[in-house]
């Protein structure tokens, strides 16, 4: 089963997901990360993802800027994705995440309580 691991504490990233959530929940999983019954799965623990997004595809976990381009692939938007994919593109995109990812923990303080 697909699974997307989303922080419902953070506005910015619940908005992202209300807004995905008709085309992603028929064929994805949606976890709330920020939910008091949550438990990471085997190998990660919830801290590091509350820093980055995550998107089990079936077969493997996606972090980051890939896990944003592989639930956006199943939402519909494959030719997004395909463009967004290509190497230096990729690269680019993977670069803005990392940069965004950090300065929404440091700044917004989107995180969820221990």
């Amino acid at each position: 089963m697909k699974t997307l691991y989303y922080d419902g504490s953070c506005g910015m990233c619940r908005r992202e997901i209300n807004h995905l959530r008709p085309r992603l929940a028929p064929k994805a999983e949606l976890v709330d990360i920020s939910a008091p019954d949550f438990e990471a799965p085997a190998g990660y623990t919830r801290a590091a993802m509350e820093e980055r997004i995550h998107f089990f595809d079936g077969q493997q976990m996606q972090i980051g800027f890939a896990a944003t381009l592989g639930y956006w692939r199943l939402a519909g938007f494959g030719w997004v994705t395909a463009v967004l994919g290509l190497p230096g593109l990729f690269h680019i995109g993977d670069f803005l995440y990392n940069r965004w990812a950090a300065w929404r923990i440091q700044r917004l303080r989107c995180s969820v309580p221990r």
